[in-house]
């Protein structure tokens, strides 16, 4: 992690307190965070194509409105190895998907 402090020279500045790196900070902006864009996100879970080729089974689907007893699932070992599979659910009826770990 950078920290901040003022240079020599009186300038503002990140460094590095385990090594020698230095930045100096010559100006200063203030960025509004609802002006930022947001970065794309990659859906490490496959997206929509995950979803192709997979089983239906009784869950009821957790949307009050929606009443179906069925879903299609897929499981995936995305913690340790000594822990259980987690489990992804998506509605038939609504689309809505829902995790169990």
């Amino acid at each position: 992690m950078l920290l901040v402090s003022e240079a020599d020279d009186g300038c503002n500045r990140f460094y590095c307190p385990t090594c020698p790196y230095e930045f100096k900070i010559n100006g200063f902006q203030m960025y509004d965070r609802k002006k930022l864009t947001r970065k794309e996100v990659d859906d490490v879970l496959g997206g929509e194509a995950a979803w192709e080729n997979v089983d239906q089974t009784q869950a009821q689907c957790p949307i009050d409105s929606c009443g179906s007893d069925k879903a299609y699932f897929f499981q995936l070992q995305i913690r340790s190895a000594d822990e259980p599979m987690t489990t992804f659910y998506k509605c038939v009826k609504c689309a809505h998907r829902w995790k169990e770990n």
